[in-house]
């Protein structure tokens, strides 16, 4: 305790103080002191941590993709993203301390500032603001900026940080965007929406100055055969060569538009007041005579044009493009490669089709359709080797009508499918009830359209049918028109080698009345050609088509293939086809088309002894009209 005593002080009279009394103090000082230095290393510990902070939002200011600027109340330019940067082209030495709107694209760019920073007052923020800012390289951009302000603890502004979005790639999308929405992606031409719009336009325009305007509605002539050839992106190549082509000679304010496909439509306004159309009309004909050169190769199509003129025509633009439709069906029908103008007549004959196409509705579920039976011969035994179902259809006065005007209906409507397999189904189960009534096995034959073999399940009904009625497959053949299999050749092989797979006998129908050759006919699965009927005719009179019959009798002997000559009717005829080998016939002279009843009749009392009858009697016919000198 003196020690105590001594340390503190002189004596205890100088300092009356206990050393208990002294924990208080020298407590509260040490606790002092250890507080103290623990907020002096927090301190220091927070000021780090915001300068690292700090870094690293400079670090992400400067590197993020999207343009960032701040700026001060001046305008000045405070900080820049290196996005901004690259974008605009600069440096930042050059911008750094820079009035952002001296980059401003404007008239009067203190006005545009003004502006600027009062809308930054007024709403509290800018929301998409467009401004054209000028790049380095002395071109421009267009940006659309949005910005939020920074203020003091008195309210005033003192910087503001934008974001800035780069509007040329969203241009381009728009343009992009709208070019698919409103041009054909392959040749670059209006589309249909486009042309509908440009139409009214026209129509506008000439009701206005009481003038005329020209829509022609084309397609290419059996493009179908290079696209299904020579494949899809030779036909591409060929249409944007049309474009190419037919675009030197559109002037301006008028149309050139793609409907789809090989179709195209041309707005014409009234050329220069001269109300003859004729003369564009034969410029696309003369223009798309001309061979189109695809590489190494040449390849050469047609145009059918129907051209429709308002006001005459139509008065709006789906009366006028049904007008130039109607036309160009006329053209194609007239021979391809042609021009036609719309006419009342076509406009009746449209209706009469209309027409037609709603009776033939109604007679597929009425019961209205008949089917007739033709037989073919064997001419080395004369016995019956198949017969033809043939589709007959009369009017309410009793009259025929057409075949091949009851097929065009059907397929320009859709109707081709159910036609066929009532056809198919009919013929199918008149073959079952010969073959149970007994009498002798043959080919039953059966006319198909080529949109049936295109058709996705069209196997699957053929061998539906086949399994509902009972019939054998090998007892069916399905007869298709050379035109229809060579319009779509890929597709005609895969379906006719599925039918042959599955045992059921192909024919070609009007054979030598088309356009394919030896090298496709090779490639197809068939069994059987039958010549056009049109050659036999006239067989004896005319010496092509003898000769155009003895080729394709030896071509179809060197093939292995069956030949059935249609439409004989005269000895003559006959004598000729037997001595170059032609071993079966279809013709009046062995017999015409018959109703089931009569083909049954005709079947069970007369048949084969018949045909053997009438085979003699066609050579002892011959042989009396070459001893008197008929040739």
């Amino acid at each position: 305790m003196a020690i105590a005593a001594t340390f503190l002080g002189r004596s205890h009279q100088d300092l009356p103080v206990e050393f208990g009394q002294l924990w208080l103090p020298v407590g509260f000082g040490g606790l002092l002191g250890v507080l103290f230095g623990r907020s002096d290393i927090r301190l220091r510990s927070i000021n780090r941590r915001l300068g690292d902070s700090e870094r690293r939002f400079q670090q992400f200011y400067q590197k993020t993709p999207a343009m960032l600027h701040s700026i001060d109340s001046e305008g000045r330019l405070l900080y820049v993203s290196q996005s901004w940067l690259d974008t605009l082209g600069y440096d930042r030495e050059e911008v750094i301390g820079k009035n952002f709107f001296d980059f401003v694209i404007a008239e009067n760019n203190r006005d545009i500032q003004t502006t600027h920073f009062q809308k930054l007052r007024d709403f509290g923020e800018i929301r998409d603001l467009n401004y054209q800012l000028r790049q380095a390289n002395g071109s421009s951009i267009e940006v659309s900026i949005s910005e939020v302000p920074q203020h003091n603890y008195d309210g005033q502004l003192t910087e503001s940080l934008a974001v800035l979005n780069d509007l040329t790639n969203h241009r381009a999308a728009e343009e992009r965007i709208e070019r698919l929405a409103y041009y054909d992606t392959l040749t670059g031409l209006p589309n249909r929406a486009l042309m509908n719009d440009r139409i009214l336009q026209s129509l506008a325009l000439a009701r206005r100055d009481n003038r005329q305007v020209g829509l022609f509605f084309f397609d290419l002539d059996r493009f179908k055969l290079i696209n299904d050839t020579q494949g899809h992106a030779v036909g591409d190549m060929v249409l944007r060569s049309v474009a190419q082509r037919l675009k030197k000679f559109i002037r301006e304010g008028d149309t050139f538009a793609r409907m789809g496909g090989d179709e195209f439509v041309i707005v014409q306004a009234d050329p220069n007041h001269d109300l003859n159309f004729m003369i564009m009309g034969q410029r696309i004909l003369d223009t798309l005579g001309q061979p189109f050169q695809i590489g190494s190769r040449e390849f050469f199509t047609t145009a059918s044009i129907g051209v429709a003129v308002y006001p005459v025509d139509g008065d709006d633009p789906q009366t006028l493009l049904k007008s130039a439709d109607t036309a160009m069906y006329v053209a194609k029908s007239r021979g391809r490669n042609n021009l036609q103008f719309f006419s009342d007549d076509m406009n009746a004959s449209a209706l009469a089709k209309t027409d037609l196409e709603s009776r033939l509705r109604h007679a597929l579920s009425s019961g209205e359709l008949q089917q007739h039976y033709q037989p073919q011969v064997n001419l080395a035994t004369g016995r019956i080797t198949g017969v033809e179902a043939l589709l007959r259809w009369y009017d309410s006065n009793g009259k025929p009508i057409p075949p091949g005007q009851i097929i065009s209906v059907a397929e320009e409507s859709g109707l081709v499918f159910p036609l066929g397999e009532w056809v198919l189904k009919t013929a199918c189960s008149q073959a079952k009830a010969w073959q149970d009534a007994g009498l002798p096995s043959f080919r039953m034959a059966v006319n198909l359209s080529g949109h049936h073999i295109r058709q996705t399940n069209f196997i699957d009904r053929v061998e539906s049918i086949l399994d509902e009625t009972g019939v054998l497959p090998n007892t069916l053949e399905i007869e298709l028109a050379e035109n229809s299999v060579m319009g779509n050749v890929n597709e005609s092989i895969m379906a006719l080698t599925d039918l042959k797979i599955r045992g059921v006998s192909l024919a070609i129908d009007d054979f030598g009345t088309g356009y394919s050759s030896l090298l496709y006919l090779k490639h197809f699965p068939i069994h059987r050609i039958k010549i056009a009927q049109e050659f036999i005719r006239d067989i004896i009179h005319n010496p092509d088509y003898a000769a155009i019959t003895e080729a394709i009798l030896s071509m179809a002997n060197s093939l292995n293939l069956s030949v059935t000559a249609v439409g004989v009717e005269d000895p003559i005829q006959l004598d000729f086809l037997r001595k170059r080998g032609c071993l079966e016939v279809q013709g009046r002279l062995f017999g015409s088309a018959m109703s089931a009843e009569e083909m049954t009749i005709f079947l069970k009392n007369a048949g084969n002894e018949f045909l053997e009858a009438k085979n003699q009697a066609s050579k002892r016919d011959l042989t009396c009209k070459e001893s008197k000198g008929i040739h």
